[in-house]
């Protein structure tokens, strides 16, 4: 036997110690191995970031985290090992001067400490809460049996000042490219960008603005550095001299992971979190339009090198139909464009779809709705971002006993969907409901509450039949006559992954 073959042989060994499946005879001549088939097997290890909530002294801010039961699509149980765990800890605050360069000090670190919110058991949601301007940055990992769907929202009461409103925000997953349309550098507005940093490394970060005639130029947005397990929250409007009242924020790590989200605050009235848009596509789809909007805005980027020309509709109760007077939206390629749509929902609860004019896939896009309850003194904002379809299951932690809306929208065909209230933070006994969202249409329910309710519960998702899901839950807690009101889209929880199937093939060995 030569040197290659015992190379070969090496290699083979090791592979087949790695995956367990190997054995220690080769096939029978005239033996064809079955093709190899890929498993949904349960995520064992997640992360979740949360920014800081506000920076308001009288801002009230309440985490809600959970893991969903049950396989979540998966052919396996996630593993139960001891160790398995779901736990949130305090990172550092890193904070921006005014020309874009990072102070000198920061809060202290506290990321070593014991956990800010850890979960006993899937199923059950805990909380946590902290008010003022020191409630604090997240960052958590969750491992083994909790770790499949974990959901962690972040929800924020500020009832004065020109940051009042509702803020709500799903904790993120760490990445390297986001996008937010809809933002804003316009003096009416302060938006901040949060960058967070999950690892014992420095994380390098780009911000790049783009208006309606394209980038705008900034020195101040390139190579901004993010300490390990650190929050850094950066203001738009130092980054850019130009008064744009739509904005596209891009921003990519050159070294490292991040998550961001967008904090925006209008002196007009109201404030909420701007979650980024799902990836890039031809055709987009913007759930949870409250019935009672005044006013809606559609803003669109195209991230490609070709223009895009979208056709606008909206799926209400009845079906979908295109608003008059607002047909199409022409976005050029590397800019900003706008739709305001004013009441488009008419009293009924609706979904933005927008797809290529001429059919087929379309340049891509990015796009996201700024959506507006009341108006003069009692104007409230919220964002909706473009989300995708849900495959297996999705999760929104932070439901209250009234005040939760769940959207449903079925684009193409009829779906049969699936939704578990779980039990309470402080008790009660989970519930299950089918619903039947019909062709082209939004269905906007008020959850069925779990019995015994105690505390705040999650909502889980999951299709059953037919076609693509799309889905969002706005909360609303009305206060002083204002409905202030957020918006979460519920992208798919990604609690499973493709696991090809490994065995062994010694026919190498023989050359054939």
């Amino acid at each position: 036997m030569n040197r290659t073959t015992l190379s070969l042989l090496a290699v083979a060994t090791a592979l087949a110690a790695i995956t367990g499946f190997a054995s220690m005879t080769a096939p029978a001549a005239g033996d064809t191995a079955a093709p190899a088939t890929a498993a949904r097997l349960p995520v064992e290890r997640t992360s979740q970031l949360c920014p800081v909530p506000s920076v308001s002294d009288v801002a009230e801010t309440t985490y809600t985290s959970v893991t969903p039961t049950g396989k979540g699509g998966a052919d396996r149980e996630a593993s139960a090992e001891g160790d398995a765990s779901a736990e949130l800890k305090v990172s550092t605050v890193t904070l921006i001067a005014n020309d874009g360069k990072q102070e000198s000090t920061t809060k202290k670190d506290t990321s070593d400490t014991k956990a800010f919110l850890a979960l006993k058991e899937p199923g059950k949601p805990v909380t946590a809460e902290k008010n003022g301007a020191d409630a604090p940055a997240l960052v958590g990992v969750a491992t083994g049996r909790f770790a499949p769907g974990w959901t962690t929202q972040q929800t924020t009461t500020v009832g004065v000042g020109d940051a009042r409103g509702l803020l709500g925000l799903t904790c993120t997953p760490p990445e390297t490219d986001f996008w937010f349309p809809a933002a804003s550098t316009e003096r009416s507005r302060q938006d901040y960008v949060h960058l967070t940093n999950p690892d014992d490394s420095v994380a390098v970060v780009d911000i790049e603005l783009y208006g309606k005639e394209g980038l705008i130029k900034s020195e101040t947005g390139e190579g901004i550095p993010v300490p390990a397990r650190s929050s850094v929250p950066v203001l738009l409007s130092t980054l850019s001299t130009q008064d744009e009242p739509n904005v596209t924020v891009h921003v990519t790590t050159r070294t490292g992971r991040i998550g961001a989200a967008v904090s925006a605050a209008d002196t007009a009235g109201g404030s909420d979190w701007l979650a980024a848009s799902a990836d890039a596509a031809g055709r987009q789809v913007l759930p949870g339009i409250p019935a009672d909007a005044t006013d809606v805005r559609l803003v669109a980027f195209s991230t490609g090198d070709d223009d895009a020309d979208l056709k606008v509709q909206l799926a209400g109760s009845d079906g979908t139909f295109t608003p008059a007077g607002a047909e199409s939206l022409h976005v050029k390629s590397k800019m900003t464009a706008a739709l305001d749509l004013s009441d488009v929902t008419k009293g009924e609860a609706g979904t933005l779809i927008v797809s290529p004019s001429g059919g087929g896939r379309g340049a891509p896009v990015v796009a996201a709705l700024r959506v507006v309850r009341g108006k003069g003194d009692k104007r409230e904002i919220a964002f909706i971002p473009a989300t995708g379809a849900i495959a297996s299951r999705a999760t929104v932690a932070d439901n209250r006993a009234k005040g939760s809306t769940l959207y449903l929208t079925a684009p193409g065909a009829t779906a049969k969907v699936k939704v578990t209230a779980s039990a309470g933070s402080g008790g009660g006994e989970a519930t299950v409901k089918t619903y039947t969202v019909k062709a082209g249409t939004t269905l906007g329910v008020e959850p069925e509450v779990p019995a015994g309710l105690k505390g705040a519960y999650a909502l889980t998702v999951e299709p059953e039949s037919g076609g693509p899901v799309h889905a969002a839950r706005m909360l609303s807690l009305p206060e002083d006559g204002v409905q202030m009101f957020t918006v979460q889209t519920l992208p798919d929880d990604r609690g499973t992954v493709s696991v090809p199937e490994a065995r062994e093939d010694l026919s190498i060995l023989e050359g054939k």
